[in-house]
């Protein structure tokens, strides 16, 4: 940025401002025109929160810094990306998104929960409680799970009707007499002594599994809404937790790993125990993400990489495969959805990373709009049109600028490209 004594008669700076300006208003084309003003609760420049957010909104998928693991896109005119939508809402920051058979819910601050109906993303309806700060958001076959931030779960199960509607289930942990907490074993009933950091549904095993700052995960079981486990999963916070489908649990923790867990269920001493540690370079692991077929596992680290390992033939056994870099700051946030790996980070903007066959990753768009750190990402795959098949993907990013953007964004595919690609040209296991 200039100074603000520079001359204007030099004719050096004012052809920098030229150029400046040029270049501002290529990279900007995605941010969203109606969006509300910000001025209410934000400084009036995000160069005062991001020190470096000017040099991540000119880094482009062409510009940014090469990695022996990553690949950058050329200018592909066959890539288009734009902001679909941008909405504000007096709910303070947005801190868990989820998507369901076209419906969107959406957790804040406040004691809300919105949905918000795709394509057009409109609001249709609200779920609301006395608590407030809404954590994590999971929807299954139509019920809705969503933790708070007093260290409990709150359901709703979802009735299709003529329009979408919500009715509250029940709570977890459930309210218990003083004398049957302590008969079933205090640290089995209670809530986590910490704010629950991130959660996941196994429904084939009617379990919620809930991870913590307090370093403790929890299994919950569904059906009589008990905690039948509690265990600590690392020596420091755990920030997320994901399931796989084969039920492998993976956790990841500020003590820069992942943990790969199993379900013994032979064994009624330690039903869950540790398969393997995985170390992701001596950085705190914020985020995780695994791809619909589980060959990969991406976690996002705090010293802005991507690090992913390749699973195995036999669940558990992961090998290293690199990191991605693009971001300048924190990786907040990830999400799987078909070929692509989405990230979200403190440098406030979002990209979309696509696997290739040859194990890298190239940057197909960087979503960039947002004047906060981007603390939560979903995305979901459309249907392929047309003659050159098309890949559509609406991503929704929810930001502590309290701002909620839904992003369109389409990659076509010639006919030849297409047929290279297919399923069985893929590589999805590496064998040991």
């Amino acid at each position: 940025m200039e100074s603000s004594n520079s001359t204007t008669d030099d004719p050096s700076s004012s052809s920098y401002n030229a150029f400046r300006g040029t270049i501002q208003s290529t990279l900007l084309r995605s941010h969203s025109t109606n969006e509300a003003a910000f001025s209410g609760f934000l400084p009036p420049s995000p160069r005062l929160s991001c020190p470096t957010l000017s040099r991540s909104l000119q880094s482009s998928p062409v510009s940014s810094p090469l990695h022996p693991h990553t690949k950058l896109s050329d200018s592909d005119p066959q890539t288009t990306y734009h902001c679909a939508s941008s909405v504000l809402r007096k709910d303070g920051q947005i801190l868990s998104i989820s998507l369901s058979n076209g419906l969107v819910y959406t957790g804040s601050d406040s004691n809300l929960i919105r949905v918000w109906k795709l394509p057009e993303f409109t609001e249709c309806g609200q779920l609301r409680t006395k608590a407030c700060r809404v954590v994590a958001i999971e929807v299954f076959n139509d019920t809705v799970y969503a933790a708070y931030g007093d260290g409990k779960i709150r359901l709703w199960r979802r009735i299709w009707e003529r329009v979408v509607k919500h009715v509250r289930l029940a709570t977890i942990p459930k309210k218990v007499g003083y004398v049957r907490s302590y008969i079933a074993g205090r640290d089995k009933s209670i809530k986590h002594k910490g704010v629950i950091t991130s959660m996941a549904i196994n429904t084939a095993e009617d379990i919620i599994y809930t991870a913590s700052v307090d370093k403790t995960v929890k299994v919950w079981r569904i059906s009589d809404l008990k905690c039948i486990e509690t265990f600590k999963a690392h020596p420091e916070p755990i920030n997320a937790i994901i399931v796989a489908d084969d039920g492998v649990i993976y956790t990841a923790s500020d003590d820069a790993t992942v943990r790969v867990w199993r379900r013994n269920f032979c064994s009624h001493d330690k039903p869950h125990s540790l398969t393997v540690t995985l170390h992701a370079k001596n950085s705190p692991v914020k985020a995780l993400a695994l791809t619909p077929d589980g060959g990969v596992l991406y976690g996002g680290c705090s010293d802005v990489y991507i690090h992913f390992w390749l699973n195995g033939w036999f669940a558990g056994q992961l090998q290293y495969g690199g990191s991605i870099q693009g971001h300048t700051h924190a990786v907040m946030c990830l999400t799987s959805v078909a070929n692509y790996v989405i990230s979200g980070s403190a440098d406030s903007t979002s990209r979309l990373w696509a696997r290739e066959r040859d194990g890298q990753h190239t940057c197909a768009a960087v979503l960039v709009g947002h004047r906060g750190p981007i603390r939560c990402v979903e995305a979901t795959a459309e249907e392929r049109f047309g003659e050159n098949s098309e890949d559509s993907h609406s991503v929704c990013t929810g930001s502590l600028d309290g701002v909620l953007k839904l992003w369109r964004v389409t990659q076509t595919k010639k006919k030849e490209e297409e047929d290279q690609s297919s399923p069985q040209n893929e590589a999805k296991y590496f064998e040991l």
